[in-house]
């Protein structure tokens, strides 16, 4: 088994909400993952799926392998820093606000037949 493997780091969505996205692709082909993950009305999906065609696409390069053998091997969405904010409020006081960011990592292997 080869594998091939593509992160991208410091996205805008907080991990919680783009694992849900990631549950969905776990341990699926290439294709039925790509489908899967064009088809879902998740914001995640659409980010996650820029990942694993980044995947592919390393795939192909090293080995030679096509887009039909390869398998998601490995979905993980770790958390990234967190922008720190502040909303005002009544009284002159405020509030934190936490905008979390997201790193993804997806790695796919070729198929043993």
């Amino acid at each position: 088994m080869q594998f091939a493997k593509a992160i991208t780091k410091y996205v805008r969505i907080s991990p919680r909400k783009a694992r849900y996205a990631a549950d969905l692709i776990r341990g699926l082909s290439v294709e039925k993952a790509t489908l899967q993950l064009l088809y879902s009305k998740l914001r995640g999906g659409t980010l996650i799926k820029k990942t694993l065609d980044s995947a592919v696409a390393n795939a192909e390069t090293l080995f030679d392998a096509r887009r039909d053998q390869l398998k998601v091997h490995e979905v993980r969405v770790d958390p990234g820093p967190i922008l720190r904010r502040a909303k005002a409020r009544s009284k002159g006081s405020s509030v934190p606000v936490n905008k979390r960011t997201s790193h993804f990592t997806i790695i796919v292997s070729t198929e043993a037949k």
